[in-house]
């Protein structure tokens, strides 16, 4: 059986700690790396490139979900297990759009966290306490959007479109960029990307960026496989 290479992230020392003894008590696998923050992540899983990455999703620095996206997006190898103190189906979906395989809560058993780490390192997914294959799990997806949609349908509420140049900002925050990250893709001025993501929170009546991608899943405007926005009509 072909070693489990893994690298564990997490700004709490004894949290880190306890979910490397944990991994390193499996056959099979070898903690190569460990990271106290996400920018240190990325650069260890750049150098290192382990099978599996654990990573915190809230984390100083580069968040977990940040760190996802760039790995997808660099085409490195590695597959990502998210850990989170707020674990929902929200979340979970939003995570899997930034690319991880993963997403699972810290309160996770450790038997159940090496079978999880096992499943994603043979390419299936974890999400909601169940395994999936990669068509099991965009069916998944689809069952939770349309429960979502049918729960937040608002006839009644006025309906604010967002511009053209708001859309590609908001692309580009469900997959995890930065407001730099944004200004940099798209050529514009960094003051100028947070101005357009302070209209979109205005708009959607909502605190925060995560809140405004959480939004757009509810009414249908992003679809997994494209890893978009769809258009408005």
């Amino acid at each position: 059986m072909k070693e489990i290479t893994l690298l564990v992230a997490d700004d709490h020392p004894l949290f880190r700690q306890g979910v490397v003894e944990v991994l390193s008590l499996e056959k099979g696998f070898q903690v190569v790396g460990q990271a106290s923050d996400g920018d240190e992540a990325i650069n260890l899983i750049r150098s290192l490139k382990p099978a599996v990455a654990v990573l915190d999703v809230n984390m100083p620095g580069l968040n977990g979900q940040q760190v996802t996206y760039r790995v997808t997006s660099e085409h490195l190898p590695t597959r990502v297990v998210l850990l989170t103190g707020y674990d929902d189906v929200e979340q979970a979906i939003h995570a899997v759009l930034a690319g991880a395989a993963a997403y699972c809560a810290k309160e996770i058993q450790p038997d159940v966290l090496a079978r999880t780490v096992r499943a994603v390192a043979e390419g299936k997914y974890a999400v909601g306490g169940n395994i999936f294959t990669r068509r099991e799990l965009d069916a998944w997806i689809d069952d939770q959007m349309e429960g979502s949609r049918k729960s937040y349908s608002e006839p009644g509420s006025p309906f604010h479109p967002l511009s053209d140049r708001e859309m590609e900002v908001l692309s580009c925050v469900v997959r995890g960029m930065s407001n730099k990250e944004i200004a940099g893709l798209l050529g514009i001025s960094h003051q100028t990307v947070k101005n357009h993501v302070t209209s979109i929170l205005r708009k959607f009546s909502v605190e925060d960026r995560t809140q405004a991608v959480v939004y757009a899943l509810k009414h249908g405007w992003v679809k997994l496989q494209d890893d978009g926005i769809k258009s408005q009509e």
